[in-house]
């Protein structure tokens, strides 16, 4: 039962910071975002899911690309 809950842990961690860092950019609740994308893949039969996982792509590949760096000594 302990790997269940790890197991939930992450995905629950990982999943749900698509959905925060949309709510966060739109300025709205990360609840809202995510209901929206569970409608819209009952609606459209997938594709809100296929839209997810792209969005978690590309916010992974901007994270890699864009780090905040505090000092020039950083380089």
């Amino acid at each position: 039962m302990n790997l269940f809950y790890r197991t939930l842990y992450y995905f629950q961690k990982r999943g749900f910071e698509v959905c925060r860092r949309i709510a966060e950019r739109l300025g709205i609740r990360a609840r809202v975002v995510r209901t929206s994308f569970i409608y819209l893949t009952f609606v459209t039969l997938g594709f809100g899911f296929a839209l997810y996982l792209f969005l978690a792509f590309w916010l992974k590949i901007k994270d890699l690309l864009y780090t905040k760096r505090t000092s020039v000594f950083d380089l």
